[in-house]
């Protein structure tokens, strides 16, 4: 598997925002997922546990942001657990623990912010 082939170079993006990981199709296991290229396979991705991708999730929304999430303002705070609620966020064992964490905030500040979401 090499970084230059163009199937390979157009799904990399996307396998590293979902926090995966690209192997030879060989080394395929049965949880992986083996993508095709005109009927060849070429690479196999590793998907990572959901609790893997909220994290990865969290630290990419903070790059993005460009300052630790915990600096972010009340508001900002706010929109963001509307967005990890969107994206399935909390069905996450520990999810709320660890947005909170991430927020610098309690969980019953989470969970406030996701009632008030419901509430209007």
């Amino acid at each position: 598997m090499t970084g230059d082939e163009p199937f390979i170079a157009a799904v990399k993006p996307l396998v590293d925002a979902m926090g995966g990981e690209m192997l030879p199709p060989d080394e395929a296991g049965p949880e992986d997922v083996v993508l095709a290229w005109e009927g060849v396979d070429v690479v196999a991705v590793r998907l990572p546990q959901l609790a893997d991708s909220l994290d990865h999730i969290l630290a990419a929304m903070e790059r993005r942001q460009g300052r630790p999430l915990a600096d972010l303002d009340r508001k900002a705070k706010q929109e963001l657990v509307r967005s990890l609620e969107a994206r399935g966020a909390f069905a996450v064992r520990h999810g709320v623990e660890t947005v909170a964490g991430a927020l610098g905030v309690s969980r019953f500040t989470v969970y406030n912010y996701l009632n008030r979401e419901k509430g209007s």
